[in-house]
């Protein structure tokens, strides 16, 4: 029970937090299992803060749970490091990628060959009908390319052939010869005509097929590879929102990132990726930019089942991004806290670790919105 105000309480920890170890500062993407690399993903959590936080709170063989699991930083990790996982998000293109990523074969030698199997089958069947594309997609793409990549994608996702379909996910968009569209931006999908004309640059305006770029993906994205296979170790992925989600018994640890509230766009920053997968509402996905009313909704769905079903001993590791105002407020971390005090008073605060977010690791630079990350870690008596 508490034994004081849970604001004061929050008050006392966020007087002296915990700093963040230095080397979460330092860049990781060369030393990162690179299937972290496997698609991009706005706001995504940095793979050696998600280590460090699996190994500090939990234990090999206990059950992780993410229930907004984006790129699936937190369940690679995971089950890299011999955790069960369960993994949920709203968004087909993260419940995709973090499937992709767990189902990923041991060695790029068997993914090239289950590749050139799967692309022989595709070969048989027809092209489809670009008359049924929206005019805003077909214009990242040559015709053949956009046939190929369309013919391909819906193949995959019959087939349940995660890892191939986010690998094919991963170079969509870019203005480099290795990806399959005209010359635009790798993360958010923007053309770059300005930049780099047509008249100037007439190869990257021209036919790029898709199986000699998806073989250069496949062999990149298992450079580094787990030193296990990691299907073994999954309990579930499932795309739900947290609202809706139904958590398993007996969680042993739950680390998780809530979206930041009205600072990332997930559906528009994800949108060719997101079409491709067959999302017809785009614009509600920016459902998950919550405002403080659906931020509060999330947190309260998802509080009342983690009161039951995380077991007694065990964590609630939430990252959370502040927002700064031009009056400093303390937003959302402290209503967070304030809703797990009213609807799960068993999760109690244990302690902060307050982290600056330096630029390299935003998906827009200067983002006045969110400077720091509040990683709150809650333990159940």
């Amino acid at each position: 029970m508490w034994t004081m105000d849970p604001i004061t309480h929050y008050d006392e920890l966020m007087a002296m937090p915990s700093p963040a170890p230095p080397h979460w500062a330092e860049p990781c993407t060369h030393q990162e299992c690179s299937l972290h690399q496997l698609s991009p993903y706005i706001g995504k959590l940095k793979s050696s803060i998600a280590q460090d936080l699996i190994l500090k709170y939990s234990k090999p063989g206990e059950l992780v749970a993410d229930m907004f699991c984006g790129s699936g930083t937190v369940p690679l990790e995971a089950a890299r490091l011999g955790r069960r996982v369960f993994a949920s998000d709203a968004s087909i293109y993260a419940v995709t990628l973090t499937q992709g990523k767990l189902q990923a074969p041991m060695t790029s030698e068997t993914a090239l060959a289950e590749l050139e199997d799967l692309l022989q089958c595709v070969d048989s069947l027809p092209m489809p009908d670009l008359r049924c594309v929206p005019r805003w997609v077909r214009a990242f793409f040559h015709p053949h390319t956009l046939k190929e990549a369309l013919r391909f994608t819906e193949f995959l996702q019959r087939e349940r052939q995660y890892f191939l379909l986010a690998s094919m996910l991963g170079i969509l968009h870019h203005q480099r010869p290795g990806f399959l569209s005209f010359p635009s931006s790798h993360l958010v999908p923007y053309l770059r005509s300005n930049k780099f004309p047509q008249a100037d640059y007439p190869d990257l305006y021209a036919y790029r097929p898709l199986a000699p770029r998806l073989r250069a993906k496949v062999a990149r994205a298992l450079k580094r590879p787990p030193p296990q296979a990691l299907v073994g170790f999954v309990e579930d992925i499932r795309q739900s929102s947290v609202e809706a989600v139904d958590l398993p018994n007996d969680i042993d640890c739950v680390i998780t990132s809530p979206p930041y509230m009205n600072a990332l766009d997930y559906g528009r920053d994800n949108r060719l990726r997101l079409w491709f997968l067959g999302e017809p509402y785009l614009a509600s996905l920016d459902g998950a930019r919550l405002d403080l009313g659906g931020y509060m909704s999330a947190i309260h769905a998802l509080t009342q089942q983690l009161q039951e079903k995380v077991r007694p001993g065990g964590y609630c590791v939430f990252v959370v991004g502040e927002r700064t105002t031009r009056k400093g407020d303390r937003f959302p971390s402290e209503v967070l806290t304030k809703i797990f005090a009213q609807h799960a008073s068993a999760l109690r605060l244990d302690h902060v670790i307050s982290d600056i977010i330096p630029d390299v690791r935003r998906s827009r630079r200067h983002l006045a919105g969110v400077k720091r990350e509040n990683i709150l870690v809650f333990r159940k008596n």
